[in-house]
C-alpha cells in the first residue's frame, strides 16, 4: 500500500513539510497557495473545490 500524493481539505497531514495547491488532475495553477504543515495537522480549505494539496518539499 502506498501513500496518497494528493490531499483534500480536512485530511490529516502525513509528514512535516511544505504543501502546494495544484489542480485536481495534477496540473499547475496560477499563484498557488504554499503552506508549511506538521504531521497530524489538517489541510486547510483550497482556493476552489477543484484543487488539492500536493507535497512540495521537506523543511
Amino acid at each position: 500500500m502506498g501513500e496518497f500524493t494528493h490531499y483534500r481539505f480536512g485530511q490529516k497531514v502525513p509528514n512535516n513539510g511544505v504543501y502546494r495547491e495544484i489542480g485536481e488532475t495534477g496540473s499547475n495553477v496560477k499563484n498557488p497557495k504554499m503552506i508549511r504543515l506538521r504531521a497530524g495537522d489538517r489541510f486547510p480549505q483550497n482556493s476552489n473545490h477543484d484543487r488539492v494539496w500536493a507535497y512540495e518539499k521537506n523543511e
